[in-house]
C-alpha cells in the first residue's frame, strides 16, 4: 500500500433496512484506501449487494453517511452487464476513453480482436476479463467487485483475481463474495455480515 494512501470510501454509522423492523445495517462503518482490498463476506440475504447499491447511490441510508471517490463496478454475471447486440468495444467506448486499451488487454490476457465481437461470442472468462478492462478504463479510484469470479471455473477464477490484484496500485477494491478461502487469500481485511 502506498504511503499516506487516499481514502476512497468512507461509510459512517450506516443504518439501512427495507423495513424498520428488519435492519440489514445498524451503525455500520467502513473505511477503504487506495491499494487495499476489503472483502464483504456473508450468506445470501445478509445485505452484501444492498451495500453496493447504497455505495453507488441507488439506495439512500436511513441514517449515516457514505463518501466515495469515483467508482466503477465489476458485476457477478458478465453476460447481463453487456448489451447483447453491440460489440464489446462499442460498449466500452460508450463509458470510457479507450486510449490505453491495448496495454490493458495485454495485461489481462485478452486478444484485442475479441473486443470486436458481441458478448455471446465470448466465453464467461473472456467476458469477465472484458468487464474488468471496461471498469478500469473508466479510471476509478474505487472498484466495486460483486462476486467477480463466481461464474468462472477455479483456474479462470484464480487468473481473474490475480488480474484484479494487479490493479491495486491504482485503486482500492471492495469485493463481495461468499467464498471464504478466496477472501482469506486476497484480502487485507474481511468484514463478515450475518443474516
Amino acid at each position: 500500500m502506498p504511503e499516506n494512501p487516499e481514502r476512497v470510501l468512507g461509510i459512517e454509522n450506516l443504518t439501512f433496512g427495507y423495513s424498520k423492523e428488519k435492519l440489514l445495517y445498524r451503525n455500520f462503518s467502513l473505511s477503504l484506501h487506495a491499494g487495499e482490498i476489503v472483502t464483504i463476506l456473508g450468506p445470501s440475504g445478509s445485505g452484501k449487494s444492498t451495500l453496493f447499491e447504497l455505495i453507488a447511490g441507488n439506495l439512500k441510508p436511513m441514517v449515516g453517511r457514505i463518501e466515495r471517490a469515483s467508482f466503477s463496478q465489476v458485476f457477478q454475471d458478465p453476460y447481463s452487464s453487456f448489451h447483447p447486440t453491440y460489440t464489446i468495444k462499442n460498449q466500452i467506448e460508450d463509458v470510457a476513453d479507450i486510449s490505453g486499451i491495448g496495454s490493458l488487454c495485454e495485461e489481462m490476457g485478452v486478444n484485442p480482436v475479441l473486443l470486436e465481437k458481441r458478448p455471446h461470442e465470448l466465453s464467461g472468462g473472456q467476458l469477465q476479463r472484458a468487464s474488468i478492462i471496461r471498469a478500469l478504463l473508466m479510471k476509478p479510484k474505487l472498484l466495486l467487485a460483486d462476486e467477480p469470479t463466481s461464474a468462472l471455473d477455479n483456474l479462470i477464477q484464480l487468473d481473474v483475481m490475480k488480474l484484479l490484484l494487479k490493479t491495486l496500485d491504482k485503486v482500492g477494491i471492495l469485493m463481495i463474495t461468499h467464498d471464504r478461502d478466496l477472501a482469506k487469500w486476497c484480502s487485507d481485511r474481511i468484514v463478515e455480515l450475518d443474516t
